[in-house]
């Protein structure tokens, strides 16, 4: 893909792969540009998402972003806090994570998921006013799911190994499958 086409991609939104009756909707903080090229959530190379996804058992093999829609044979889903396309995430304002907080709100009270899981705690706390929230399930509920916030799979986040964000995603469907 040349610089011109993802730079053409900006802005884009991209369809959520949703349906109701989800065990997890995993929400993305917004596509990158390499998603709103393609249109697959989670596409950019470096992101760690897929593997992520399949080394926590929520699939029984990697998935390819292309293959998005299979995640509903599992009951999962993906969406975001922003729709619009961006090279990074430090493009967004605080305004767009609030008014997509309350975009995601009215979805998930829609969709009736049992979990909602938001990768990046950082757009998790602008987008819910939940300033202290940390990794790990939350306190309180959004729409009527349980929530849990899951470390950003950004290649960008240097922070987290595929292995810690694995064991991470691990303990949200170890809960997931407890029913709880």
């Amino acid at each position: 893909m040349t610089p011109e086409e993802l730079q053409s991609a900006r802005d884009r939104t991209v369809p959520d792969v949703v349906a109701s009756g989800l065990r997890v909707l995993f929400c993305g903080i917004n596509p990158s540009l390499m998603t709103g090229a393609t249109g697959h959530h989670f596409a950019h190379p470096g992101n760690r998402f897929w593997p992520v996804l399949h080394r926590s058992g929520f699939t029984p093999r990697r998935l390819k972003p292309s293959e998005q829609t299979e995640l509903l044979r599992y009951r999962l889903g993906i969406t975001n806090v922003v729709a619009r396309a961006t090279a990074r995430a430090d493009e967004l304002s605080a305004e767009e994570f609030r008014e997509g907080g309350l975009i995601l709100t009215a979805k998930v009270e829609q969709l009736r998921p049992e979990w909602l899981a938001v990768v990046g705690v950082g757009a998790y706390r602008t987008a819910f006013g939940r300033r202290s929230a940390r990794i790990g399930p939350q306190d309180h509920s959004v729409g009527g799911a349980h929530v849990w916030v899951l470390p950003n799979p950004s290649g960008l986040n240097a922070h987290w190994t595929a292995e810690t964000m694995a064991q991470e995603y691990e303990r949200l469907r170890a809960r997931v499958e407890d029913g709880h």
